[in-house]
């Protein structure tokens, strides 16, 4: 009855949501579920293999549980040591962010030309070559300015991680967009 008075906002509206869960538990079949799933198996394996080294490395410098909580105790009145934010790493960070929002561009305007829909932004801005552009544009400049703003409060480790997850949430994005199979209609045969 909602829906009947609703017309078809309420359906449409439905039909996004049930979109971006689809998207997000993984039901849209592709070419690429094979790959799809070596590429999670790799990034979990990297994460779990990078953990369990700051662990083995933790464990082996200091053996002491006591004297580790006592130089951490006198470690917190000294102030953390800072480096410039236009260091080497910050940079090819950037970089790396800004390439992958340029991939990301590519790989949404190939899957559109292959007959699929954007499903996170609206057609308004996907289908106006500058209304995307510049929010890729955005994307950057806020993980930028978010990096810039940890730094400035002394969270230096957080500021190469804002970074490094949206290299990691873009690179995702863009393999899963070229991932997808293509919907045109059918070619009839003669």
């Amino acid at each position: 009855m909602w829906l009947e008075h609703q017309g078809n906002r309420g359906a449409r509206k439905n039909l996004v949501t049930a979109g971006i869960f689809a998207y997000f538990i993984g039901v849209r079949q592709s070419r690429c579920v094979f790959s799809r799933t070596i590429y999670v198996v790799c990034i979990v394996i990297v994460w779990l293999t990078l953990g369990a080294l700051g662990l083995s490395q933790d464990a082996r410098a200091s053996p002491n549980l006591l004297a580790d909580v006592n130089s951490t105790v006198a470690e917190t009145n000294e102030i953390a040591p800072s480096h410039a934010f236009w260091d080497r790493t910050n940079t090819l960070l950037f970089i790396g962010v800004g390439v992958l929002r340029g991939l990301d561009y590519a790989s949404t305007r190939n899957m559109q030309a292959r007959g699929r829909e954007e499903i996170l932004l609206p057609d308004d801005v996907v289908n106006n070559s500058a209304a995307f552009a510049a929010v890729e544009a955005a994307g950057t400049a806020a993980s930028i300015g978010l990096s810039y703003w940890m730094h400035r409060t002394r969270h230096h480790k957080l500021e190469r991680w804002v970074s490094i997850v949206h290299i990691s949430v873009t690179g995702f994005g863009v393999v899963r967009n070229y991932c997808l199979d293509s919907k045109h209609p059918p070619v009839p045969t003669k």
